[in-house]
């Protein structure tokens, strides 16, 4: 008799408390949000969410603030999203880098990438590109794999770090054709282009948002882009595709996630918000300008790029014997 009243009070209190979550669903948001962004500022994780937070402010009508949490290559700041309550206030900037590589980089993450987030929608993916100083002898990136086979030393490429998406791009690149690259990791792409810039390494792969104006300017060659359509702001340069390397299309992605658990209604009313602002002229505009593409989807969508980024790193990580540092 006890447990039978016991469980009759547990249905008669959610029954009473139903009408108010509702509410609080459909008053969402009545209160300011946070949105972590889980590295430090200035780098094209931080100015894209930073511009989504700000246009996601006039959308929602209430503050949506942006705060930078970075570590761990981006973990601590996701890992902070995954334990927070489920109520939409705090959102999460993800990056291709730590929700598709880090679990393979590192022997333990904090959090699942598939089961501790509610996926809202892809903001877009920022192209990647392969650049090279003046000094370099080739053009193409059959130049880059033929000069690689001739010094024994193998030839060298920097990026923004162990692990991130240029150095898993890279790698493949070197398991596709056997070229005989050396990865040079440093702390971020801005230094690694300041060393191409010097002339103390041949070749950098990085973003096209930072490598745009040193191109533009001559400073430095545009070898090719791993994107499947060539870069909207350096339309002359080819892809891998073209230049060669079959099945090879590799960006890095950003995109807005809620803890798991988030109710719909409030995950629906959100990536119907950002799907405005892709979709809205100056949304489009401004992000092309960071070297983004815009890519207006639903969560689902953006969930099965998450999982089929997890299965299709994991090998590439692997054959490459690469750790977190």
């Amino acid at each position: 008799m006890k447990l039978h009243r016991y469980l009759t009070s547990a249905v008669i209190f959610l029954v009473a408390l139903s009408p108010l979550l509702s509410l609080a669903q459909d008053n969402y948001p009545n209160r300011p949000i946070r949105l972590i962004i889980p590295f430090t500022p200035g780098g094209v994780t931080d100015t894209s969410g930073r511009f989504i937070a700000e246009q996601l402010s006039l959308k929602l009508g209430q503050q949506v603030i942006a705060d930078n949490k970075p570590g761990a290559s981006g973990n601590i700041g996701s890992q902070m999203v995954a334990s927070a309550e489920p109520d939409g206030y705090t959102l999460l900037l993800g990056y291709a880098g730590t929700l598709s590589i880090n679990p393979s980089l590192f022997d333990k993450v904090p959090f699942d990438s598939v089961k501790d987030f509610s996926p809202i929608g892809k903001i877009g993916d920022a192209i990647l590109i392969v650049v090279a100083n003046n000094d370099f002898p080739g053009k193409t990136l059959a130049d880059v794999i033929a000069y690689s086979k001739k010094d024994p030393n193998g030839l060298s490429y920097g990026t923004s770090g162990t692990g991130g998406t240029p150095h898993i791009a890279g790698e493949l690149f070197r398991q596709k054709t056997g070229a005989n690259l050396v990865h040079i990791p440093y702390k971020g792409g801005g230094q690694a282009l300041l060393d191409l810039l010097g002339g103390n390494i041949p070749l950098v792969y990085t973003a096209v948002a930072g490598a745009n104006q040193y191109v533009n300017s001559g400073r430095i060659k545009a070898i090719a882009v791993s994107s499947a359509k060539r870069s909207p702001s350096m339309p002359e340069v080819p892809t891998f595709i073209e230049s060669g390397v079959k099945d090879f299309v590799i960006d890095d992605w950003v995109g807005l996630l809620a803890p798991a658990k988030t109710p719909k209604p409030i995950v629906t009313k959100l990536t119907q918000a950002l799907n405005e602002i892709l979709n809205s002229p100056e949304g489009k505009a401004r992000l092309l300008a960071m070297g983004i593409t815009p890519s207006p989807g639903s969560p689902e969508k953006f969930g099965e790029q998450i999982k089929g980024d997890l299965i299709r790193f994991a090998p590439i990580v692997k054959a490459a014997h690469i750790k977190s540092e």
